[in-house]
C-alpha cells in the first residue's frame, strides 16, 4: 500500500515529474500517452506522487503562452489509472489577482487536486499581474487546509538570499520544496544548512526539500536545462555527456544517484534532521524511458543510503 502523501515527506519522499501533453496534441495521441505513462508508474511501488508541472512559456512583456493543455485532468487520470496521488504546478504571476488564485485553487479542490506546487514569474524585473508566492501561498493554504491538501513551492539553491525566502514560504504554508534540476551536491547542501538554521531560530520544522534530477542524452539537453535555469557544472557535463551520446543516459543515473549520496552523507555528517527526498524529472516526452529508469534506479537506492 503506498504512502499517504504527507506521511512520504517526513522519509524520503520520491516524485515523477512528467511531461504533460501538449495542448495541440491530438486525443488519440494524448490518449496513448497516458495510458503508457500510467502503466510505466503504477509498476514503480516505490513512488509517492506525480509531480504535475505547468508549461507555460513568457514574451517580453511577461506574457503567458501555455503549451500544457489541461494540467488537472491530466493529473486526475494518472491518479486513477496509476493509483498514486497527484501534486498540480500553478504559475502564480499570470493569474490577474489573488482573488483569481484563490478561484482556481478552489475549482482545483472540487476536482480532486488536493495538492500544490505554486510558482512565481521567471523574471523578477517584470512587474506581474498575479500574487507573489508568498502572498499565494496565504491564499491558498486556507483551501488545501480542510481537505488535508498539501503546499509546496520551489527552491533555487544557487539564488541569494534563498534560505530567507523558504523560511518564509515555509511560515506561510509550504510543507515542501523541490529544486531546480541539479548536478552537484554543494549548493543544495549549503541551502539545507542555512535553511535549517533559520527554521531552528524561528522555532518552526523544516520543510522537506526534493532534489530535482532529469536524464541528458546529448548537448541539446544541457543547453535546454541550462535555459532552464539549472546549474551544470563542466566536470559533470563531461562525466554524462563524455562525448559518447550513446550511454549518456546511463551516466546520468549514474551522476544523480552520486549527487544524493553526497548530500544524504553530508546532511547526516553535519547532523542535518530536515527530510531530503527525490523528484526525477522527464524533461521532454522523448526522455520518458530514460526518466523511468532513473526513477527506478532512486526507488531501489533511496532507502539503502546513510540516514534512511
Amino acid at each position: 500500500m503506498r504512502r499517504t502523501l504527507a506521511q512520504s515527506l517526513e522519509r524520503r519522499p520520491l516524485f515523477f515529474e512528467p511531461v504533460p501533453p501538449s495542448a495541440r496534441a491530438s486525443p488519440t495521441r494524448i490518449a496513448g500517452y497516458v495510458a503508457d505513462l500510467a502503466e510505466r508508474l503504477s509498476a514503480v511501488p516505490r513512488l509517492d506522487a506525480a509531480d504535475i508541472p505547468e508549461l507555460v512559456d513568457e514574451n517580453h512583456d511577461g506574457r503567458p503562452y501555455y503549451r500544457s493543455g489541461d494540467t488537472r485532468a491530466f493529473a486526475r487520470t494518472i491518479s486513477e489509472r496509476a493509483g498514486i496521488e497527484v501534486v498540480v504546478n500553478k504559475v502564480v504571476a499570470h493569474l490577474p489577482s489573488a482573488e483569481a488564485l484563490g478561484g482556481w485553487a478552489r475549482e482545483s479542490v472540487g476536482r480532486g487536486c488536493h495538492h500544490l506546487v505554486l510558482v512565481g514569474g521567471s523574471s523578477r524585473y517584470i512587474p506581474y499581474p498575479g500574487p507573489t508566492v508568498l502572498e499565494a501561498n496565504r491564499v491558498v493554504r486556507p483551501v488545501l487546509e480542510p481537505v488535508g491538501g498539501l503546499l509546496g513551492n520551489i527552491a533555487i539553491p544557487q539564488r541569494t538570499g534563498e534560505a530567507h525566502r523558504m523560511l518564509g514560504k515555509t511560515r506561510a504554508g509550504a510543507a515542501f520544496f523541490t529544486t531546480q534540476i541539479l548536478f552537484d551536491a554543494e549548493s543544495v547542501l549549503k541551502l539545507a544548512r542555512e535553511y535549517e538554521g533559520l527554521c531552528r531560530q524561528a522555532g518552526r520544522p523544516p520543510a522537506a526539500l526534493l532534489l530535482s534530477v532529469a536524464p541528458l542524452a546529448d548537448d541539446g539537453d544541457a543547453e535546454f536545462v541550462r535555459w532552464l535555469g539549472a546549474d551544470i557544472p563542466e566536470s559533470a557535463e563531461r562525466a554524462i555527456l563524455n562525448g559518447d551520446e550513446t550511454g549518456a543516459a546511463g551516466r546520468s543515473v549514474a551522476h544523480a544517484l552520486k549527487v544524493w549520496s553526497e548530500v544524504v552523507d553530508g546532511a547526516a555528517r553535519e547532523g542535518l534532521e530536515l527530510a531530503f527526498g527525490v523528484n526525477v524529472e522527464q524533461i521532454t516526452q522523448r526522455h520518458l524511458g530514460s526518466a523511468i529508469d532513473m526513477l527506478q534506479a532512486f526507488a531501489t537506492a533511496i532507502d539503502r543510503t546513510p540516514g534512511a
